[in-house]
């Protein structure tokens, strides 16, 4: 069994924010698994588990067959994400290997997206938060890049309001080959992953 966590934060005056772009990988991979319809919404169909949102699901494998994957939305505000993913882990007893969690990434570009079967939270509260409920750093992680700040505005304001018209051209792609990324590490594993959809060199291992 997987579980893919999309971070970001509840509430409608949150939807389309940079901060909330791991909501919206969700919202696409469900929909390319047929699991909600092209129109449909994530919430409409989801279950309430483990303070967050729930889809469930099997997905093919490459070469085990079908396994089962649970989306999960946390509600309980970026912060606080670990909150959510934890007991979910413990409750499916789930190891961290099993676990992959997308979030917004302010050192890449917009548009580019980075996998990494483990790193440091990067400044990032959501994934420090998992990884202080955890107790590891040890699981997977997808980063959709959304641009640095301007000059003299604070990363949270920038990173709570909305993507420019160009950003959002960069992003939509983005989300597509977040969701081809996400498809590949279930049916073949992390370094397949890695290797089609991270930058071609970028070979660090750190985040």
């Amino acid at each position: 069994m997987k579980l893919i966590v999309g971070l970001g934060n509840p509430g409608r005056q949150y939807v389309g924010t940079r901060h909330n772009v791991g909501f919206e990988a969700l919202d696409r991979l469900a929909r390319r698994l047929g699991w909600i319809s092209a129109d449909g919404e994530f919430e409409r169909l989801a279950k309430m588990n483990f303070d967050g949102l729930t889809l469930a699901g099997l997905v093919d494998h490459e070469t085990a067959g079908p396994e089962r994957v649970l989306l999960l939305k946390p509600l309980t505000f970026m912060n606080l994400s670990g909150k959510s993913v934890q007991p979910t882990l413990s409750f499916y007893r789930l190891l961290p290997n099993s676990l992959m969690v997308i979030v917004d990434d302010l050192a890449l570009p917009a548009g580019r997206i980075r996998i990494r079967p483990t790193g440091s939270s990067g400044g990032h509260h959501g994934l420090e938060d998992i990884e202080r409920a955890l107790g590891t750093s040890q699981y997977a992680r997808l980063r959709i890049g959304i641009d640095p700040p301007p000059p003299r505005i604070p990363g949270r304001d920038y990173v709570l309001g909305r993507f420019s018209d160009e950003q959002r051209r960069a992003v939509e792609p983005a989300l597509d080959r977040t969701v081809d990324a996400l498809l590949m590490w279930i049916r073949k594993g992390i370094d397949a992953a890695m290797s089609q959809f991270n930058a071609a060199g970028d070979t660090k291992e750190d985040d």
